[in-house]
């Protein structure tokens, strides 16, 4: 599996027209870098309250479902880490009041809380996350697009 390359210049590269260049890579890996997606994606983006992560995931969760009937697997494949990161950072929100983790002092992890609102907007997105990782086309889509462009003998 080929690492994510944040060496390249990203807001001048349009991977719709360069799809060899991307790299799955682990998580959300490139997911603020990578145009057209990045700005196609992110208005959309809001983990707030739940009906604001439900409108917000459905829109995304759309997005993934367009760039599938166009064969697009990277489109596929960021809208499915816009899914991920409304998770990840509605759990961060859900622990630390500001979404701050650690300590600007001294690098701490700060005290968890527990906010139910952000919990369920975390929950909302996971959801659709699940769903968009686990589609059939999305996963035989990733395993070519990682054949034909990440496998040690490109």
């Amino acid at each position: 599996m080929k690492k994510f390359d944040y060496s390249l210049n990203y807001e001048e590269l349009d991977l719709r027209k360069h799809p060899e260049l991307y790299a799955v890579g682990r998580g959300e890996q490139g997911v603020l870098m990578v145009e057209p997606y990045k700005s196609e994606i992110l208005p959309y983006w809001r983990f707030k309250t739940p009906e604001i992560a439900t409108e917000s995931s459905e829109k995304i969760y759309e997005l993934f479902l367009e760039y599938k009937k166009k064969d697009d697997f990277v489109g596929m494949d960021m809208a499915r880490k816009f899914l991920q990161m409304g998770y990840t950072r509605a759990r961060r929100y859900t622990n630390h009041k500001g979404g701050r983790k650690y300590s600007k002092e001294d690098g701490s992890i700060l005290p968890y809380q527990n906010d139910k609102v952000k919990a369920e907007a975390a929950a909302i997105f996971k959801a659709q996350w699940e769903i968009a990782k686990t589609d059939p086309d999305y996963i035989e889509m990733k395993k070519q697009h990682r054949e034909k462009y990440e496998s040690e003998n490109v």
